[in-house]
C-alpha cells in the first residue's frame, strides 16, 4: 500500500536501514512510523515482518537523525521498540513514504502484545452521542483493545484473528486503510454496522439487539441477579457489590463460601470505598488495569461478603468498553469474579457457560466475538512500596523477559501443580503464559496443554527439552514425562530460589528463604520452610524449620486443625481438637500412616490460625493464613525467641514449639496472638540469616515462595534484614508464589547443564 509523501531533492539525501524489535506489532507502530516520516520529511517505506519492523528511510542527515530519535522517544504508549540494526544503505530515491504489506517470509522474531485497556480517545467516542460508535461495546483502536486473546497466528493481521469473520463496512475500511487515522490496521476494528454484537439470555427472554441486551443486563443486575458477562479473556460473574443477598446467592450457588471476590468500579467511586495511596493509584490506572488489593474504608457500602474476615479487597477499574458501559449504566460497583468451576481456568465459550454455569447464573450477556484463548485478570499487591504480581493474566501476559544467558536449544518449563503457568525459552528469551490455575480438573489440564501448544505455535519455536517439578504426582510432571521428549526434573524449592535469583542476575551469591506450603525436597521429604545458599544450579540446604509429621498429607491444606494437632502431638502440648475423629487420626499419626514429614511454614500458618480459633477448616487454600494476617494488623507487636540449633546434617533448624502456648492462650486477644506469631517468625528468619553470615560470609538475601505474599510478614522481614545490613530482594516481575516456578525451572536447568 503506497501513501503520498513529500519529494526530496536527490542531491541532499542519504539512506538508512533500521530494524526494530521489541513490542512493535499490534500497537499502531507502522502508522506511527508513517506520521513520523511525514513530520521529518522522510521518504522510503516501513514493513512488518514476523515480530519486527524494518524501515528504509531517505532524507537529509539532520532529518534522519531526528527521525531515528523519534522512533524510540515518541513511540506509541504500549510499544517498546529496540534497534537491532542501523546501517547506511543504497539510496533508491523514493518520492513517497509507503507502508508495505506484511512480509511473512522473514525469519521470525516474534513478540506478542497483551490485551490493552480502552484508551481515553475511544472512551470519549464511546460517550459522544454524535459519534457513530456511541455506546458500542467493542470500540477500539491501535492503542487499545484485545490482542493475545484473539490472535490465531502471526503475523498480526485481521485475517489471522477471531475478527476475520466480520467483514469491514465502507466507513471502517476507510479508517483501517488510512495511515493517518488512529485505526489504521487496528485489527479488531469494528462498529455497530459491521462488528460483534451482544445478546442477552435468561429464562424469560432472548435478546439479540446490542442496545437492548445491554439494558436488559443492567436491569437484571439492579434486580439483584447474577449475570455471566463475556469480556476480553473470558466471562465474569457479575452482581451488585453492595447487596448482601446477591453476594450470598453467588457464594452459595458457586460453592465459594469465603474466598475473596473482585470488585469493578469507576475511578470516581474509588475514594468512597477504599484507601488509594499514590502507588496503588498508579497501578490501577496503568497499562495493565489489574485487580489491586486495597484497604476497605469502614464507611464503604460494599457488602460484608466481598472478602469475609479480611481488611483488603481486590479492586479493578473497567478495562473494556463493555465494562465501562455496564458500570456506568448500573451506577455502582459490581462484583466481577472469574466465571468458572472452582479452581478451573475462566470459561470463554458461550455454550459452555450456558451449560456449565446454569446453576449459578440468572442470566448471560454473550457476544459473538470468539475468544481464542483464556486470560484471567492479573492480581497485584503492593509490598514494601512496590507493586508485586500475585497472578499474571490479561494485560501483562504472555510476559517476556530477557534471560541472563544464551540457550543452546529451546526449552519448555511446565511449572508446578498449583497456580500453574508454563514458560517457553529460547536464545536469551523466555515467555511466561497467563495464569492457568490448579491442575486438578480435566478442563485445567486441557487449557494447560493448549497454552503449551499456543506458545510454541505463536512464537514458532519448538521446545526440544522439557523441565518439570521433581514431584511425580503433579499433573504437569506427568504430562512432561508422557510427552516423548527429553525431560529434566527440578526440585520445587530450587526453582523458587532460582526464580528469585534470575530476576536479579547482578547478585552471584545468595541466601534464599523459600517458605511456602509443601514441595518435594532433595531429601524426598516435604519442604516448605527452607533456606538455600549459593546460586542457581548450586544450592546448599542450610536452614529449615523443625520438621513434623502431617496427618492426612494434602488434606491438611483445607483442614488447618490437622497441622495444629500435629504440632501439639509432636511437642506433647495439650490442645483439644475440634473434630470427633481425632483419636483415629492420632493413632494413624503415631504409626506414621499417611503422615508425610514436612518443614512447611505454610502449614505453621495454618496451625496458628486453628490454634488461635480463626480457622479450623478452610474453604480455599490459604484462608487460615490470610485471616491470621488480617487479625495481626490489629495486634500489638511482640515476639518470642525461637530456639535455633544445628542438626546432625549441619542444617540450622528453628523450633516453633514455644509458640504453641501463646497461640492457644484464649486470655490474649486473637489479634495479639496473630501479631506475635508474625513477629516471631520474622525474627527467626533474621536469626538464621545472621547465623549463616558468621560461617558463609556475605550474600544477598532473597525471599521466595507463597508465604511471602503475606505483606505484614514480608515487610517486617525486610525491615529486620536491612537494619542488620543485609541486601534483601523480593520478586518484582514474577509472582513470588508457584506461578513463578516455570521461570525458576529454566534458570535451574541451564545452570545445572552449562
Amino acid at each position: 500500500m503506497l501513501m503520498e509523501g513529500t519529494s526530496l531533492p536527490s542531491q541532499t539525501i542519504q539512506a538508512r536501514h533500521f530494524t526494530l524489535t521489541g513490542h512493535v506489532q499490534g500497537v499502531g507502530f507502522r502508522p506511527f512510523v508513517y506520521r513520523l516520516a511525514h513530520e521529518h520529511n522522510i521518504n522510503g517505506w516501513v514493513e512488518n515482518q514476523l515480530g519486527q519492523v524494518v524501515i528504509h528511510a531517505e532524507g537529509r542527515i539532520e532529518n534522519l537523525q531526528a527521525f531515528k530519535r523519534g522512533l524510540i522517544e515518541q513511540a506509541p504508549l504500549h510499544a517498546s521498540p529496540l534497534f537491532s540494526e542501523t546501517r547506511d544503505t543504497e539510496c533508491k530515491h523514493y518520492d513517497t513514504f509507503s507502508i508495505r504489506r506484511s512480509n511473512t517470509n522473514a525469519a521470525p522474531k516474534i513478540r506478542i502484545v497483551a490485551d490493552l485497556p480502552t484508551c481515553d480517545s475511544c472512551l470519549q467516542e464511546l460517550a459522544d452521542a454524535g459519534n457513530r460508535r456511541f455506546h458500542y461495546p467493542f470500540i477500539n483502536c491501535t492503542g487499545c483493545g484485545p490482542r493475545y486473546t484473539l490472535i490465531r497466528h502471526l503475523p498480526y493481521d485481521r485475517a489471522n484473528t477471531t475478527m476475520a469473520e466480520f467483514a469491514l463496512c465502507p466507513n471502517c475500511r476507510r479508517e483501517y486503510e488510512n495511515p493517518l487515522d488512529r485505526r489504521f490496521h487496528a485489527e479488531p476494528i469494528a462498529c455497530p454496522t459491521c462488528g460483534p454484537q451482544l445478546s442477552y439470555k435468561d429464562e424469560h427472554a432472548a435478546i439479540n439487539d446490542t442496545g437492548q441486551a445491554l439494558a436488559a443486563c443492567v436491569r437484571a443486575l439492579r434486580f439483584g441477579n447474577i449475570v455471566a458477562v463475556k469480556g476480553i479473556g473470558g466471562y465474569h460473574l457479575m452482581c451488585d457489590a453492595r447487596s448482601d443477598e446477591a453476594l450470598q446467592n453467588l457464594r452459595r450457588r458457586k460453592s465459594r463460601p469465603d474466598k475473596p471476590l473482585a470488585v469493578m468500579m469507576l475511578d470516581t467511586q474509588l475514594d468512597e470505598h477504599v484507601e488509594v495511596p499514590a502507588i496503588h493509584r498508579q497501578l490501577l490506572f496503568g497499562a495493565v488495569h489489574p485487580i489491586t488489593l486495597l484497604t476497605k474504608k469502614p464507611s464503604s457500602t460494599l457488602s460484608q461478603f466481598i472478602a469475609p474476615g479480611l481488611h483488603e479487597i481486590g479492586i479493578m477499574l473497567p478495562y473494556s468498553p463493555l465494562h465501562h458501559l455496564l458500570v456506568q449504566m448500573f451506577g455502582g460497583p459490581l462484583v466481577a469474579t472469574s466465571a468458572n468451576i472452582s479452581g478451573e481456568p475462566v470459561l470463554t465459550i458461550n455454550e459452555e457457560v450456558d451449560r456449565r454455569l446454569k446453576h449459578v447464573t440468572d442470566a448471560c450477556l454473550h457476544h459473538n466475538r470468539a475468544i481464542q484463548r483464556p486470560a484471567d485478570d492479573p492480581v497485584y499487591r503492593v509490598v514494601q512500596n512496590k507493586p508485586r504480581p500475585l497472578r499474571l493474566g490479561r494485560g501483562n501476559a504472555p510476559l517476556e523477559l530477557t534471560l541472563p544467558f544464551q540457550l543452546e536449544s529451546p526449552l519448555l518449563a511446565v511449572g508446578g501443580h498449583m497456580k500453574n503457568t508454563v514458560a517457553l525459552a529460547w536464545d536469551d528469551r523466555i515467555v511466561i503464559s497467563p495464569h492457568i490455575g490448579d491442575l486438578d480438573s480435566l478442563r485445567s489440564q486441557q487449557v494447560f496443554a493448549q497454552a503449551i501448544d499456543d506458545l510454541q505455535e505463536l512464537y514458532r519455536v519448538k521446545a526440544q527439552h522439557l523441565i518439570c517439578d521433581a514431584h511425580p504426582g503433579y499433573s504437569s510432571s506427568r504430562w512432561a514425562q508422557n510427552s516423548g521428549r527429553p525431560v529434566h526434573t527440578v526440585y520445587h524449592h530450587h526453582a523458587h530460589a532460582a526464580c528469585l535469583a534470575g530476576e536479579f542476575p547482578d547478585e552471584d551469591h545468595w541466601l534464599v528463604f523459600t517458605w511456602d506450603g509443601v514441595g518435594l525436597g532433595a531429601d524426598r521429604s516435604l519442604w516448605g520452610g527452607e533456606a538455600l545458599l549459593g546460586k542457581p544450579g548450586h544450592w546448599q540446604h542450610v536452614a529449615s524449620m523443625r520438621p513434623f509429621y502431617l496427618p492426612g498429607g494434602e488434606r491438611a491444606s483445607r483442614e488447618p486443625w490437622r497441622s495444629a494437632a500435629a504440632l501439639c502431638w509432636e511437642s506433647s502440648f495439650d490442645w483439644q481438637t475440634p473434630v470427633p475423629e481425632t483419636e483415629l487420626i492420632y493413632q494413624a499419626w503415631q504409626s506414621k500412616l499417611n503422615c508425610p514429614q514436612t518443614s512447611s511454614v505454610g502449614r505453621l500458618f495454618d496451625a496458628a490460625a486453628a490454634l488461635s480459633g480463626l480457622a479450623c477448616h478452610a474453604s480455599f487454600e490459604g484462608q487460615g493464613p490470610m485471616l491470621l494476617e488480617a487479625a495481626a494488623t490489629q495486634g500489638q507487636p511482640s515476639a518470642i525467641d525461637l530456639p535455633l540449633q544445628q542438626d546432625t546434617r549441619g542444617i540450622w533448624r528453628t523450633d516453633w514449639s514455644p509458640l504453641l502456648p501463646l497461640l492457644a492462650d484464649s486470655e490474649l486477644s486473637i489479634a495479639d496472638r496473630a501479631r506475635c506469631f508474625h513477629e516471631s517468625l520474622a525474627n527467626a528468619l533474621l536469626q538464621q540469616a545472621m547465623q549463616l553470615r558468621k560461617t558463609s560470609g556475605k550474600f544477598a538475601v532473597g525471599l521466595s515462595g507463597g508465604v511471602f505474599q503475606n505483606r505484614l510478614l514480608t515487610e517486617r522481614v525486610i525491615s529486620l534484614l536491612e537494619t542488620n545490613n543485609f541486601r534483601c530482594y523480593l520478586p518484582e516481575q514474577l509472582p513470588v508464589n508457584d506461578a513463578g516456578l516455570c521461570y525458576g525451572q529454566v534458570m535451574e536447568y541451564h545452570s545445572t547443564t552449562e
